[in-house]
């Protein structure tokens, strides 16, 4: 978005310029701070306008009586490595991610991740979820966790607690 916004601003200096034939000729540096001072109101405007829009993108893409957002958090003291997580919503794969580093110490201090956000209708879903990781032996293990969630006619909240041992699901 913002390699079009450059796009955009470039062009419109770039015909004002061109419809200017005072520019042309040597130009003060009051001007061309004046000018400096315009492009960047315009770059801000621009900049307003994106944030805008991409707001009423997400309301339009995700309405708040359909939306339902699922996080992943980490259980408390877990030393186990997480590797990756897969997501599947009434059977159908909705969200996966890798971890780094630096994300699983993130998720190690408490963070958590919007894994998902999407439009489901009222009622029950089954969601199942799925982990891959290393012990802290260094074993390899799997850990599958299903849930049933109950969407109402606001927005849902699913919190996913991954743990070696368990799933936990809480849903707001």
């Amino acid at each position: 978005m913002t390699r079009y916004l450059r796009a955009a601003i470039l062009g419109i200096s770039t015909v004002f310029l061109l419809l200017h034939p005072a520019f042309a000729e040597e130009v003060s540096r009051e001007q061309i701070k004046g000018l400096d001072e315009q492009v960047q109101e315009i770059k801000s405007d621009v900049l307003g306008i994106a944030a805008e829009l991409n707001l009423l993108e997400e309301k339009l893409l995700y309405p708040s009586n359909t939306q339902v957002a699922l996080f992943v958090s980490l259980a408390a003291g877990e030393t186990f490595r997480l590797d990756s997580v897969a997501i599947e919503l009434d059977g159908e794969a909705v969200a996966s991610h890798l971890y780094t580093f630096k994300e699983l110490e993130a998720l190690r201090k408490g963070g958590v991740q919007r894994i998902y956000a999407g439009n489901i209708r009222t009622g029950a879903h089954a969601l199942q979820v799925t982990l891959l990781g290393k012990s802290a032996g260094g074993d390899d293990f799997r850990q599958t966790g299903t849930f049933t969630v109950e969407k109402g006619v606001g927005p849902g909240i699913v919190e996913i607690n991954l743990a070696q041992q368990a799933i936990t699901f809480k849903d707001r």
